[in-house]
């Protein structure tokens, strides 16, 4: 059994070792991000970003290219929509998006970072929300606003900006935004009108153009960065291979469409969800997605009317939630979200009593040890009474070294008579496998951490710990102390642990705290203190059983 317990262990520490090396290899030391864009975007020179699209039920239509955006105009004027929760800079060239910073959440957690920045591109990759209607409306139309900016009234939380355009074929287009000055949400209609003589037929298309917007999360291959789509009730999110070299075309009912970071999104939810395609291809690092609706038809003088509703903002899943739509679909924690989601909202409860998140995240510790707690309690007097067997144990193997099978017969009988699970000291370790997993999901995905400051020198819990002590370490950087602790707690805790391992399976054992540290260099120090705690309170628990085992002799 000692061979079991030492060789699970050993497979457990290197199955985690080799998933960090693969997936989460690559967080360094913060830093904060290099000529990040703010302000009025750089003026738009022309874009070119060839793509492949789909046309709803039309299969030729499907083969189809998209139009590409017409060249600056120098008439276009910038309107600015200035809210309690960003500023963001629209143009009439395309009635495109070309800034959107959010004012609650920083580019870094330094006291002067400017704002978060969600527009990444500029004009040589184009900017979001163009719209096109089959080949009788063209990209980057000239539209002319009604105001010259967005105001909100006293007492009013919603202000909208219009703007027309007539294209060359004929169409006269409106595009009519409204603006919530407290919500991220933007309702967009676009109203096509046909002045021609004869009747058209086309699909509304609705453009998204990003570029990574994250900060050092985004340097982990564990976390999804690109475009996703809701589409027939399922999420489904497209790795950069799949749309590099041809674009990738999804139909049916889509109920949002969207670029995604670790942290914030970008995303279109159309309300004509049915029969719709999400057309999506990288070029570099850009990703142009359009979202099309089927195919219609609109006879001389008609008109048709296309809604939208738009979420430039954080991933916070009591907002998504709330908009609907399937929008929560997005904060993905994959095969742990049956845990993750509770330990999130948990971490949220207890931050709305002690409003710090290391305080949070150790609440929320003690409680997952305190549910554990009585079957780690098992485990461990498994473990200890393991220990007392060790002579009898010692004695068998020694009878019967030349009979295995009565060996084990003989083991198991003394097993069974002093009433010993093996089993028993593995089976904590394996439960708190998928905790571990689903809390590192919750600590690197959720916004409430990033940036969210413990103490001390620990100023962001999504972050690796370091302490800054003013001379440069390789590859480190800084110290990283709490990392360093729970190493020593992990260290102190195996040797309280009781053991019946030989010599050499002690000394491997030992060697696993080591494994660990170096494991959890480049961790989120929020998951590292969860760990620390965690250690802390086995220690506990194993001085209280060493304790009565001590009363009991």
């Amino acid at each position: 059994m000692d061979n079991y317990r030492a060789f699970l262990a050993i497979v457990i520490s290197f199955v985690i070792l080799i998933v960090y090396q693969y997936f989460f290899a690559g967080f360094g030391a913060k830093t904060p991000p290099a000529d990040t864009k703010q302000g009025t975007a750089v003026e738009q020179t022309g874009a070119k970003v060839d793509e492949k699209a789909a046309r709803g039920q039309d299969a030729a239509q499907r083969a189809a290219s998209l139009s590409q955006p017409k060249a600056l105009d120098p008439h276009a004027k910038k309107i600015t929509i200035d809210t309690d929760l960003y500023t963001a800079v629209i143009s009439e060239q395309g009635g495109t998006l070309q800034n959107f910073i959010l004012k609650k959440y920083k580019e870094t957690d330094l006291p002067d970072s400017p704002g978060k920045q969600l527009i990444m591109t500029a004009a040589k990759e184009g900017f979001p929300l163009d719209f096109t209607w089959g080949t009788a409306l063209e990209r980057g139309l000239l539209f002319k606003s009604e105001t010259p900016d967005v105001t909100f009234k006293d007492g009013e939380s919603k202000g909208q900006l219009v703007m027309h355009a007539v294209s060359d074929s004929g169409i006269e287009v409106e595009r009519k935004f409204i603006f919530d000055r407290d919500k991220y949400l933007i309702d967009l209609e676009v109203k096509v009108k046909n002045t021609t003589a004869q009747a058209l037929q086309g699909a509304p298309r609705l453009y998204q153009v990003n570029m990574p917007f994250e900060d050092h999360a985004t340097k982990s291959s564990y976390l999804f960065i690109g475009p996703a789509a809701f589409v027939n009730g399922e999420l489904q999110e497209y790795k950069s291979k799949e749309i590099t070299e041809t674009a990738k075309t999804v139909q049916g009912t889509i109920d949002w469409a969207a670029y995604e970071g670790t942290y914030f999104m970008a995303g279109i939810l159309p309300e004509q969800k049915d029969g719709g395609a999400v057309t999506m291809q990288e070029t570099g690092t850009v990703v142009e997605m359009s979202v099309a609706g089927k195919l219609d038809s609109l006879p001389a003088g008609g008109e048709l009317v296309y809604k939208y509703r738009l979420y430039y903002g954080p991933k916070k899943l009591t907002d998504l939630k709330e908009i609907g739509a399937n929008l929560d679909k997005s904060l993905n924690f994959g095969w742990f979200d049956v845990i993750a989601k509770p330990t999130l909202w948990l971490l949220n409860f207890f931050y709305g009593f002690v409003h710090n998140y290391g305080i949070a995240i150790i609440l929320v510790t003690v409680l997952f040890k305190a549910a554990f707690w009585p079957i780690t309690q098992k485990g461990m007097k498994s473990m200890k009474n393991m220990q007392k067997l060790q002579p009898k144990m010692a004695k068998i193997k020694e009878k019967y070294k030349d009979d295995p099978a009565q060996m084990n017969k003989e083991v198991m009988n003394m097993y069974k008579t002093y009433k010993v699970n093996p089993l028993g000291g593995c089976l904590p370790m394996v439960l708190q496998i998928p905790v571990f997993f689903a809390l590192y999901k919750v600590l690197l995905q959720c916004i409430e951490l990033r940036h969210a400051p413990f103490m001390l020198w620990i100023t962001d819990l999504s972050a690796p710990d370091r302490l800054w002590v003013g001379l440069h370490i390789p590859y480190l950087g800084g110290i990283p102390v709490l990392t360093l602790l729970m190493g020593a707690s992990m260290f102190l805790q195996q040797k309280m642990t009781p053991t019946t391992a030989d010599p050499t399976q002690a000394k491997i054992m030992m060697f696993l705290p080591v494994v660990f540290t170096f494991m959890f260099i480049n961790f989120a120090s929020g998951l590292v203190l969860y760990w620390f705690v965690n250690n802390l309170l086995s220690i506990l628990q194993q001085k209280i059983i060493n304790n009565q085992a001590i009363k009991q002799v």
